[in-house]
């Protein structure tokens, strides 16, 4: 018997995917929200049928909590919330959890899965050397270079032995020594990192900043950098083909998780 159209139209149907809501933390420097913008450009040009929006926390506009609203007004069903953060600290186990969940109960039919943040991952690390590598190094450089992993900060002791274990790791790619270093919270600072490969006998020191977008603490790193007479200061990671390609692994990974993996679901 052959099929009606109706038939064919149903077992040809495909569900949408779900929106992916790229959930930043905002800043009052302007060059934030511009880096994640071209970020969210980024990610719809690799993947032309998703849907993909972005909220932030605090100081940019749209809020998450708006852009939740409206997708729910626009009776969309499913969204993915990756968060844009490089470690599981505060942000990602109290405030962003807190904002999705009121979400949920405002929006029953609103269906949210937080995916998992961005690190520890290869393709940062493959991010942070291409950044070196704009800033003027090369791999035959590798074997004389100590590097600096300057990150945000955190108060919270897992996030900061993350960046440890980082720099542990990544020591062994071929630098001649990694130094985890910290803008915030947490000790050393930059330029205390870079004097100290220094006083190690290191030729040629270069800091890697270990964060997504420029604002207060990036500059920090910076000025921590010439400070302390760094060879080579490399850019924030910001829209790197590679951070891009790890949102859409964490996005992927978060759209197949079960029903139970729902925020505000048992």
């Amino acid at each position: 018997m052959a099929m009606t159209g109706a038939v064919r139209r149903l077992l040809s149907y495909r569900a949408p995917r779900p929106v992916l809501l790229l959930v930043a933390h905002g800043s009052r420097d302007p060059r934030h929200a511009a880096t994640v913008r071209a970020l969210t450009r980024r990610l719809r040009a690799l993947r032309p049928g998703l849907r993909v929006e972005t909220g932030f926390l605090d100081f940019d506009t749209p809020s998450v909590e708006s852009v939740l609203d409206r997708l729910a007004v626009e009776d969309v069903r499913e969204v993915v919330a990756l968060p844009l953060l490089l470690t599981r600290a505060f942000h990602a186990k109290a405030d962003i959890p807190a904002v999705l969940r009121a979400a949920t109960l405002r929006h029953p039919r609103l269906r949210i899965r937080q995916a998992g943040v961005l690190g520890p991952s290869p393709l940062l690390g493959a991010a942070l050397e291409r950044r070196l590598y704009e800033a003027g190094l090369t791999p035959a450089d590798k074997c004389s270079t100590g590097v600096v992993l300057a990150s945000a900060g955190s108060s919270d002791p897992e996030a900061i032995a993350v960046i440890a274990d980082i720099a542990r790791e990544w020591r062994h790619t071929g630098w001649c020594a990694v130094r985890p270093a910290f803008a915030s919270a947490s000790l050393p600072r930059t330029e205390d990192a870079v004097r100290a490969l220094r006083a190690e006998g290191v030729r040629r020191v270069a800091v890697a900043p270990y964060v997504i977008a420029p604002g207060r603490l990036p500059d920090r790193i910076a000025a921590g950098a010439r400070e302390a007479g760094a060879d080579v200061l490399a850019g924030v990671l910001g829209a790197a083909p590679e951070v891009a390609s790890l949102l859409l692994r964490r996005y992927d990974s978060a759209a197949a998780a079960p029903a139970r993996e729902l925020v505000g679901h048992a």
